[in-house]
């Protein structure tokens, strides 16, 4: 029997290989932890990037989330005259193993800035009806400068095979990560195109795309439209009853929103709504995607403030819209859980990309929004709500650059 037993342990052992391959291709998950602007980089800049995933191969933990991996810039193009704008691409190098090692990374991303050509071109065939010489002075308008915004999301893979012992490695975390992973590494607050902080991340959903939609609609909420750079056109066209009015485009993991729904004040549609932005992650809770959004509440319109002839003022309290927001779909059954979640770099007081004062206890709440059947469900048995989803408080940021502070 002891020898047996000696020949089990040996063969249990030998099982386990004493090297692992990393295979050619292996995707890592990166956001840039700082925004780049093309009117002050230069090619061969350095750049940060944090992983956002842990990497896991033949049942062990090769990269760990919050891994830092490196980056440099390989072209830049400014503003430029007859409406063209700037131009920054930049290439992963290599992010760290768990054992010390470095592995070299295949990715590259393209980023320009906004064009002015068609109103350069418009503006310059207008003026030369009315004065033809005055018409060549739009040729001089130049495009915007490209922003490269904070927690823009590139996705790399690694280049060849990679052998690592197997002695040096992590076997994976217990339980579900991608939730806990996304809480860790979840931008506080949103940028607008120039890079500016602005509002928090103050609500997250999990939702598929059509549950998230109809529960806001059976809220009484409105999608609004397609955010136009002609703001002014648009009323004089719509009239100041667009429930629709479009919202100006913020940024996060380096793209604009995916949805706005808004609740405006039936007697002041255009100065007072209720109002949220809403981008999907790349992160799933039981295979159901999570969303996470920026809600404030427009109190008044102001004038001509940092740089924007129009903008509206909000209401400082943020949690305020938060709750409201929370209570208006549970009032619809369709919410089956909620919770509120600690943010790892706490929001307390902030301004908004135009300036504006805003105050929060830094929580985000969670919404699960249920699909028909299970509203339905929920309508017959009124107040029967299911447990909260008990997630474990995000760790603290990595340091740095990498955390947002007001």
């Amino acid at each position: 029997m002891m020898l047996l037993t000696r020949c089990v342990s040996s063969q249990e052992i030998n099982a386990v290989p004493a090297k692992l391959i990393i295979p050619d291709g292996t995707a890592i998950e990166l956001r840039l932890a700082e925004s780049v602007s093309s009117a002050h980089a230069h090619v061969g800049d350095l750049l940060t990037f944090v992983v956002v995933k842990d990497v896991n191969i033949g049942g062990f933990t090769v990269v760990e989330a919050g891994t830092m991996a490196r980056g440099y810039i390989t072209a830049v193009k400014g503003r430029r005259l007859l409406g063209f704008g700037g131009k920054v691409v930049f290439k992963l190098g290599s992010v760290g193993l768990v054992t010390g090692d470095r592995a070299q990374l295949l990715a590259s991303k393209e980023v320009k800035g906004g064009s002015h050509t068609m109103l350069m071109m418009e503006g310059a065939i207008v003026t030369s009806l009315i004065f033809l010489p005055a018409a060549p002075a739009f040729l001089l308008a130049r495009g915007q400068n490209c922003i490269v915004t904070k927690s823009t999301e590139i996705t790399a893979q690694t280049d060849g095979d990679i052998s690592i012992p197997v002695a040096e490695l992590l076997r994976p975390r217990e339980g579900s990560r991608e939730m806990v992973e996304m809480m860790d590494y979840l931008p506080s607050r949103v940028f607008d195109g120039k890079g500016r902080e602005g509002d928090m991340i103050n609500l997250i959903f999990v939702a598929k795309q059509e549950d998230l939609q109809n529960a806001f609609q059976r809220a009484g909420w409105i999608k609004t439209d397609t955010w136009s750079p002609i703001f002014i056109w648009h009323m004089l066209r719509r009239g100041v009853n667009d429930t629709k009015l479009p919202m100006s485009r913020f940024y996060l993991f380096g793209r604009v929103q995916d949805y706005a729904f808004a609740l405006p004040d039936p007697s002041e549609i255009v100065s007072r709504r209720h109002h949220l932005r809403i981008w999907k992650t790349n992160y799933t809770i039981e295979k159901t995607p999570v969303w996470a959004a920026a809600a404030t509440y427009d109190v008044a319109i102001e004038i001509a403030k940092r740089g924007r002839l129009l903008n509206h003022k909000i209401d400082p309290d943020v949690d305020a819209e938060r709750d409201f927001i929370g209570t208006a779909l549970m009032g619809t059954a369709s919410v089956s859980r909620r919770e509120y979640l600690p943010s790892a770099s706490p929001i307390f007081k902030a301004e908004t990309t135009t300036g504006e004062p805003y105050h929060s206890d830094s929580r985000i709440l969670l919404l699960m929004v249920a699909s028909a059947k299970t509203i339905a469900s929920n309508q017959s048995l009124p107040g029967v709500w299911a447990a909260p989803l008990s997630i474990v408080a995000p760790v603290k940021r990595p340091p740095n650059n990498m955390t947002s502070h007001p």
